[in-house]
C-alpha cells in the first residue's frame, strides 16, 4: 500500500480524543504489520484505548531504534469544514481531512518505514520498535505514559527515536528551513485562587472577587515572565540567523538579548512571533474561569486554571514565583501537573537526520527545534530516550502549517508525504546508534 493511501485509510477512522475509541485504527495498523511478517501485540488499560507494539530483527550492529506515534486526534466540533474531516479526500494533489498533519500523515510515514523493514525492503542495523499510541492529545494516560511506566522493559537498550514533531519545512527570508525537534517545554497546569468579599449584587463593591479578577487578567495579558536564553533555543536562532541573509539575521540574533526580545518580537510577523516567543519564557494562559453560582450574589472566591508551560530544565516552583512577580502575592497558586522533561537534549544524531534531508532537498537548512507544546516525548525522555521530531515534509513555500494543525481544513499535500516517507526510511535503514 502506497504511503498516501495509508494516510488516507488512517484518517477514515474517527479516534476523535476525548473519547478516542482509537481501537479499529489500531486493529487496521496490526493487520499490516502481520502480514509484513512481524509479529505485534496490543497494551492497553482499556480495550477501547490500545497501544500496538511490534519489533523487526536488526543485523545486531546497533541499538534499537524506536519508532512512535499516535492516531488519535481533536475534536471537529464546531469548526466549518470545506471536506468531510474524515472524507481522506485527495484533490488535486491533496490529502483533506483531520490528522493529515497531527499526526496521522506522520504514523503513515513510521508505518510504511517499519513494514519496509519487516518486508525485507530496507534493512535497519540495529532491532527497529514500532509504537502506536492512543491518548496524545488528552495527556497520554492511556497511552505513551502507562508504557512508559509500566512497560519499560520493551524499551530496554533504546537510545533514540523518532515521532513529532518536526521537520516541516518553512520559507524564512527565501531560505527553506527544516526544524527538527530535539526538547519541548513542560506541562505546569496551575489553579489560581482569588478570594474577596462575598456578598449582595445589588449592593455594588469595589475591588471585590470579580474586579480582583480583572486585574488579574490584564496583568497575565499585558505582561510578560522574564526572558531565558535555553541552549537549544540559542542554537534554534543562531543557526537560523546564519542561515538568512545578513539584515534578518542580526535582527533575529538580537532575540537572544533579553533587554532587546519584546522589541524585537513587536517588528516580526504574526507566525513568527508565535514560533520565537514561547521558547524564550515560561508561559501560563488563563483558559478555565470558575466563579459564581447565583445572579444575584457576589461569589467570595474565584478559581482560574492556567494552561503552563515551562521551559527544560525549570521547575513549578520558578513559574510560580515569576507569576506572582506579574500578579501580585496576594493571588494563591497551586500546581495542578506537572510533566517533567529532560533538561538538556541530545543532539548526537542531528546532524546524520540534516544530512539525509539535504539529499532528498539540496536547498534544506536543518535546525534543531524547542516544541513550545508537548508530545509523548516527554514520557520517553524519562527513559534516557532522546526524541528526534522527524516525520518531514516538503511544503509550498505558501502552505500556512501552523494555521491547519488542530483547524478546520486541516490538509497536507501528498507528495510531500512520499517526501518523507523517503526520509524516515533511510533514517532507518542508516541509524547506528
Amino acid at each position: 500500500m502506497d504511503v498516501v493511501e495509508l494516510l488516507r485509510e488512517l484518517i477514515r477512522f474517527d479516534t476523535t480524543n476525548p473519547p478516542g475509541n482509537e481501537g479499529e485504527c489500531v486493529a487496521f495498523v496490526r493487520r499490516l504489520v502481520e502480514e509484513a511478517g512481524a509479529e505485534a501485540r496490543i497494551v492497553s488499560r482499556d480495550e477501547a484505548r490500545p497501544n500496538l507494539l511490534a519489533r523487526v530483527e536488526g543485523a545486531g550492529e546497533a541499538p534499537p531504534l524506536l519508532l512512535y506515534g499516535h492516531v488519535d486526534v481533536v475534536t471537529t466540533a464546531g469548526q466549518q469544514w470545506s471536506r468531510d474531516p474524515f472524507g481522506a479526500e485527495l484533490v488535486d494533489g491533496v490529502v483533506w481531512g483531520r490528522g493529515a498533519l497531527d499526526m496521522k500523515g506522520g504514523v503513515a510515514m513510521l508505518v510504511d518505514a517499519f513494514l519496509r523493514a519487516a518486508r525485507g525492503e530496507i534493512r535497519p542495523r540495529g532491532d527497529l520498535i514500532l509504537c502506536v499510541l492512543s491518548d496524545e492529545e488528552d495527556g497520554g494516560d492511556f497511552g505513551a505514559k502507562l508504557l512508559c511506566e509500566e512497560h519499560a522493559g520493551e524499551f530496554e537498550g533504546v537510545r533514540h527515536a523518532l515521532g513529532e514533531f518536526g521537520g516541516f519545512s518553512q520559507v524564512v527570508g527565501g531560505r527553506r528551513l527544516y526544524p527538527v525537534q530535539v526538547a519541548e517545554k513542560q506541562i505546569c497546569w496551575l489553579r489560581a485562587v482569588l478570594r474577596g468579599p462575598g456578598g449582595h449584587a445589588s449592593m455594588p463593591q469595589r475591588g471585590g472577587t470579580m474586579g480582583r479578577l480583572a486585574r488579574f487578567l490584564r496583568d497575565l495579558d499585558g505582561s510578560r515572565t522574564p526572558v531565558h536564553v535555553t541552549p537549544v533555543a540559542r542554537a534554534f536562532v543562531e543557526q537560523m540567523a546564519a542561515a538568512l541573509p545578513r539584515a534578518q539575521g542580526a535582527v533575529l540574533r538580537g532575540l537572544l538579548v533579553p533587554r532587546l526580545t519584546d522589541g524585537i518580537l513587536a517588528l516580526l510577523p504574526l507566525e513568527q512571533r508565535r514560533t520565537f516567543g514561547p521558547i524564550l519564557r515560561n508561559t501560563a494562559t488563563a483558559t478555565i474561569v470558575h466563579g459564581g453560582d447565583k445572579i444575584n450574589v457576589v461569589p467570595g472566591e474565584v478559581v482560574l486554571e492556567l494552561d503552563g508551560r515551562l521551559l527544560p530544565g525549570f521547575r513549578p516552583e520558578d513559574l510560580i514565583r515569576e507569576l506572582h512577580g506579574l500578579v501580585g502575592d496576594d493571588v494563591e497558586l497551586e500546581l495542578v501537573r506537572h510533566d517533567p522533561g529532560p533538561p538538556e537534549a541530545d543532539l548526537s544524531w542531528l546532524g546524520g537526520l540534516g544530512a539525509i534531508l539535504r539529499e532528498l532537498d539540496p536547498e534544506a537548512i536543518p535546525l534543531p527545534l524547542l516544541m513550545p507544546g508537548v508530545t509523548d516525548g516527554r514520557f520517553f525522555g524519562r527513559l534516557g530516550i532522546q526524541t528526534y521530531g522527524f516525520v518531514p515534509l516538503r511544503l509550498p513555500a505558501d502552505f500556512k502549517l501552523f494555521s491547519l494543525i488542530h483547524a478546520a481544513d486541516e490538509r497536507v499535500p501528498a507528495d510531500a508525504i512520499r517526501f518523507g516517507a523517503e526520509a524516515v526510511g533511510r533514517a532507518v535503514e542508516r541509524y547506528a546508534g
